[in-house]
C-alpha cells in the first residue's frame, strides 16, 4: 500500500508513508488521487479530498463528521442505542428553552458545548449562575443527566477491534475523569459489557479510530462520547496502535476473501 499522511506523529514508522503538510496539498493531487489511503486530514480538507479528489481517507468519514459535534454525536448515540445513552435535552439557545431546561432537568445535571475536547466545554451546573454562563458560552444548549460516578472507561477502537480499554479515575477537583484535567488511569481489567457497547457503536456507525467514554452505573454502560483523535497515555509504549491501523487498512485494501473475515483476537484484558 502506498499512504499519504498529514500527521507525522500519529504515523510515525508506517512503511511507505508520504508525509504532507495540510496546507499544502493542492500542490500534491496527483500523489493524493494515486494514494491507497490518506491519513489523518484536517477536518477541513475532507470534502475536498473525499469529494472531490476521490481519496480514500483513515479515519472514516463518519469518525470525522459525527466525531466534529456532540450534538450530532449524541444524536446518532439515540438512534442506534437509545438505551445506552444519558437522558440529553437539545434545544436552541432562546429565553423559553434556557428555562425549560432548568426546570426539566434533575439538579445537578450536565451541560456541554457542541465542540470541545479534553474535558474542555463540559460543565457541572448545580446553581442559576453556573446555567447563565454556560448559556452565555453557547450557541446550542445541552443537557445531559448527571450519573453517579467516580471513574469511566476509555475504549480505543481502531478499524474493527479495540485494541486497548483502561480506567480513568476522577481528578482531585473532582468531576473530570479526563486525563487532561487531571483524571488518573488505573489499567485493572475491564467488564465486558463496556467494551461490546463501544465496538457495537463503533460498527453500526462506520467509526474507525475512536477513543469511546463508557460510564458504568451498577455495572450498567452508558456511552458519553467518543474522541476522534485521542491521547495516547494510556497506550503504553508498544506498537499496537500502529499494528492495529495497518493491519485494517490492509484488510480493507485487499480483496474479499471468499471465505469471509475472521474475527480478530482482542487485543486487552476483559473483566468477564
Amino acid at each position: 500500500m502506498h499512504l499519504v499522511s498529514f500527521d507525522i506523529f500519529r504515523t510515525l514508522g508506517f512503511p511507505n508513508t508520504t508525509v504532507l503538510k495540510p496546507d499544502q496539498f493542492l500542490r500534491h493531487k496527483e500523489l493524493l488521487r494515486d494514494a491507497d489511503w490518506v491519513l489523518f486530514p484536517e477536518y477541513w480538507q475532507l470534502n475536498a479530498l473525499v469529494h472531490g479528489l476521490k481519496c480514500r481517507v483513515f479515519p472514516s468519514v463518519a469518525s470525522y463528521r459525527i466525531g466534529h459535534d456532540k450534538v450530532e454525536m449524541t444524536r446518532a448515540f439515540q438512534t442506534v442505542a437509545p438505551e445506552h445513552t444519558p437522558w440529553t435535552v437539545i434545544e436552541a439557545n432562546g429565553p423559553q428553552e434556557r428555562e425549560l431546561i432548568w426546570n426539566t432537568m434533575t439538579h445537578p445535571f450536565v451541560a456541554k458545548l457542541p465542540k470541545a475536547s479534553m474535558g474542555e466545554g463540559v460543565w457541572l451546573i448545580e446553581t442559576r449562575d453556573d446555567w447563565r454562563r454556560y448559556c452565555e458560552d453557547t450557541p446550542v444548549l445541552y443537557a445531559q443527566e448527571y450519573l453517579p460516578i467516580d471513574r469511566d472507561v476509555r475504549v480505543v477502537v481502531v478499524g474493527d477491534q479495540v485494541v486497548t480499554a483502561y480506567w480513568r479515575t476522577q481528578a482531585d477537583q473532582g468531576f473530570y475523569n479526563n486525563v487532561a484535567r487531571g483524571g488518573r488511569i488505573d489499567t485493572s481489567p475491564v467488564p465486558l459489557v463496556a467494551t461490546e457497547l463501544a465496538l457495537r457503536l463503533a460498527r453500526e456507525l462506520g467509526v474507525d479510530h475512536a477513543g469511546f467514554d463508557i460510564a458504568l452505573v451498577g455495572g450498567y454502560p452508558y456511552v458519553l462520547e467518543f474522541n476522534r483523535l485521542f491521547g495516547n497515555q494510556g497506550l503504553g509504549q508498544g506498537s499496537e496502535l500502529k499494528e492495529a491501523i495497518l493491519g485494517y487498512l490492509g484488510r480493507q485494501w485487499e480483496p474479499e476473501d471468499p471465505d469471509g473475515p475472521t474475527e480478530p483476537e482482542p487485543l486487552w484484558p476483559v473483566a468477564v
